[in-house]
């Protein structure tokens, strides 16, 4: 009876049942001849040939796979290591930059306030000195319109009253 007639490929009876169900346990005999023998003595020959042809390398192979690993561990902690280092250095040398750019830009700061200042202060006084200097010819030329208008203003008056009187007025 094989197995595929048993029912293991696909009917469901057999399934069910396991073909040596039916039989007591104590019927069960384990015969021990020359076969069982030739087979312990195979297994013994192919472990001491396979042993240095096939397991130790394999087991060489893993060790030295276990080896790199942990070396490329090791390496990459180190590598971190260093690499957090260099960030560490990187954002102190940057906090370093940043507060010298700070110091510079109130620098600057300070030097255009004062330029800004001695700007305006120059622009002040030129106001004022043209101011001043526009008020002087204003009352410059003021008073030359004064001084020409009393000169005239008597030949005007005498012309005035001439003109509405129709006649010459003695002055």
């Amino acid at each position: 009876m094989s197995l595929l007639s048993d029912g293991f490929a696909g009917s469901a009876g057999p399934l069910l049942t396991p073909p040596l169900a039916n039989v007591p346990l104590a019927s069960v005999s384990i015969d021990l001849n020359k076969t069982v023998l030739l087979q312990m003595v195979i297994f013994a020959v192919l472990i001491v040939v396979l042993k240095p042809l096939l397991f130790d390398p394999i087991l060489k192979v893993f060790a030295l796979r276990e080896e790199r690993t942990d070396g490329e561990r090791e390496r990459a902690r180190k590598l971190q290591l260093k690499a957090g280092d260099l960030l560490t250095r990187y954002e102190k040398e940057l906090e370093r930059i940043n507060h010298a750019a700070a110091v510079e830009r109130d620098k600057a700061r300070v030097e255009t306030a004062k330029l800004e200042a001695e700007i305006l202060h120059e622009a002040r006084d030129v106001t004022s000195k043209v101011e001043r200097e526009g008020r002087e010819r204003i009352q410059h030329e003021v008073s030359q319109m004064r001084a020409e208008l009393q000169r005239e203003s008597a030949t005007m008056a005498r012309e005035i009253a001439r003109r509405i009187l129709g006649r010459e007025v003695a002055g």
